[in-house]
């Protein structure tokens, strides 16, 4: 065998279409567009967008609007009261965030008052629910809220 014998394996290479070559080519005539339309003109008409129906009203017009999302709702980070019994003294947001209670130190925490408190702690957060601060006032500590 030599290096002049070697040719690809039956089948694997296809002849590439050559457009717009008369008829006898196979692929003359509309080179293989199709008959008119946008899709088939020259230049950078043929740049559809996928969600273009055609002129006809847009889905997203034809369907009715639904809801309200309000631009400024505050998003809490929830911490049960019963996740706090591992503290001792100061409560804040920081030190929730290093034992990994919140994803963030920087978005406001909500205390819910789930579980049970045994020590008095001054717990530091952006909210409290009637629960949680009834609990940590009946265990002897405080509960401050801090500035949004």
């Amino acid at each position: 065998m030599k290096l002049s014998d070697v040719r690809p394996a039956r089948g694997a290479v296809k002849k590439h279409k050559r457009l717009g070559c008369g008829t006898g080519s196979g692929h003359g005539g509309t080179s293989t567009k199709g008959h008119k339309g946008q899709k088939a003109r020259a230049g950078s008409g043929a740049k559809v967008p996928r969600w273009f129906e055609g002129g006809q009203m847009p889905l997203q017009r034809r369907l009715p609007k639904r809801g309200f999302r309000p631009l400024a709702k505050t998003v809490f980070q929830v911490v049960n009261i019963g996740a706090l019994a591992s503290f001792s003294g100061e409560v804040n947001p920081q030190l929730l965030h290093q034992k990994r209670l919140v994803d963030s130190a920087a978005k406001p925490v909500k205390i819910l008052g789930q579980g049970e408190l045994k020590t008095a702690l001054t717990v530091k957060a952006h909210a409290f629910s009637q629960a949680a601060k009834k609990a940590i006032e009946a265990a002897g500590g405080t509960a401050e809220l801090l500035g949004k």
